[in-house]
C-alpha cells in the first residue's frame, strides 16, 4: 500500500526555521503576548507548564518555569505531567494536527489547560490569490505556493476530537503593511515561514511570474503611501482536560423553569 505524501516537508521546514532571524519573529511575539493576556484572566497559578515551540528564545521569560519542548511530530511530553500546555504557532505546519492536540491532551493533568495558537485560513489570502492568478495567466497551471490553513470552525472542532472539555476557538486578524510583495516574501523567509510543502515546486520559478504577481498585489491590495496590506490570522484554541469539578451540561428535559418565565416574556405557539 502506498502511504500518502505528508503535507509538510519537515526537513525543509527545519531548514527554514534554522535560517529565521530572531529579530523578525513578530508573529511569534504576537502569539506569546496573546497567550500571556489570556493567562492573566485565568484564576489559577500553574505549577508545571510546558510550551511547544520552534523558537524557544521567544518564550524564555514569558511563562516562568515552563518546560520548552521542540515542535516535532512526536512531542517530548510525559503523560499527565503538566497543568498547562501551550502549543505556540506550529499547528499550521503539522502533518497531523489532531495528533498534536491529542499528545498535548495526554500531557495534561486533570483539569489542566491547553492553549494552542495557529495561523488560520485568512492568513496571506492576498498573496495566495495573486500568485495563483499570475501562474494561471502565464502557465495555465497552479502550484501550491502558500500552505493551506484551517478555518476557525474546523480548528475548533479538533479540540473535541482530541478529548478536551469546554472548547473555545477565536480569531484575531492582523493587518500588516509592506513596501511591496517582495518585502513580504523576504519577511516570511526571515520568520521561517517560507514554503515547506512537500508538493511545492522544486524547479526554478520564472521571475516573470513573481513580477506579475507583484503587480496584481499592488493593484488589488494597496495601502496608503504606495504600500500593500498582508493579513495574518491568529486562531487561539483553548480546552481543558476533563475533570469532575468542571461544569457539566444538564440532562435534556431536566429544567425546572420555563425559558419564557426567566426572560419575563410571553410565549406564543407557532402556527401549524
Amino acid at each position: 500500500m502506498t502511504l500518502p505524501i505528508p503535507l509538510t516537508d519537515r526537513a525543509a521546514l527545519n531548514r527554514n526555521r534554522m535560517r529565521a532571524a530572531d529579530g523578525d519573529l513578530f508573529l511569534q511575539s504576537a502569539a506569546a503576548d496573546d497567550v500571556q493576556d489570556r493567562l492573566t484572566m485565568v484564576n489559577r497559578t500553574f505549577k508545571s507548564p510546558a510550551v511547544v515551540t520552534p523558537f524557544p528564545a521567544i518564550w524564555a521569560d514569558r511563562i516562568p518555569g515552563a518546560r520548552i519542548v521542540a515542535d516535532d511530530e512526536t512531542l517530548d511530553l510525559a503523560p499527565g505531567a503538566h497543568d498547562l500546555v501551550v502549543h505556540a504557532l506550529g499547528l499550521h505546519w503539522a502533518n497531523d494536527p489532531v495528533g498534536q492536540l491529542i499528545q498535548c491532551r495526554r500531557a495534561l493533568s486533570a483539569d489542566g489547560l491547553l492553549i494552542a495558537v495557529a495561523l488560520g485560513g485568512q492568513t496571506l489570502h492576498e498573496l495566495r490569490s495573486c500568485l495563483g492568478q499570475a501562474e494561471a495567466a502565464l502557465t495555465g497551471g497552479l502550484s501550491p505556493r502558500v500552505a493551506p490553513m484551517g478555518e476557525v470552525r474546523d480548528l475548533g472542532a479538533l479540540l473535541q476530537r482530541a478529548g478536551l472539555a469546554l472548547p473555545v476557538a477565536d480569531s484575531l486578524p492582523l493587518q500588516v503593511e509592506y513596501r511591496s510583495m517582495w518585502h513580504l516574501m523576504r519577511d516570511l523567509r526571515a520568520m521561517g515561514e517560507a514554503n515547506a510543502q512537500s508538493a511545492r515546486p522544486r524547479n526554478v520559478t520564472r521571475r516573470a511570474l513573481f513580477h506579475h504577481a507583484a503587480e496584481l498585489y499592488a493593484g488589488h491590495f494597496a495601502a496608503a503611501e504606495e504600500r500593500i496590506t498582508a493579513t495574518f490570522e491568529l486562531i487561539t484554541l483553548t480546552g481543558w482536560a476533563p475533570d469532575e469539578s468542571q461544569p457539566q451540561p444538564l440532562r435534556p428535559g431536566s429544567a425546572r423553569q420555563r425559558l419564557a418565565d426567566a426572560l419575563a416574556t410571553q410565549e406564543n405557539p407557532l402556527p401549524d
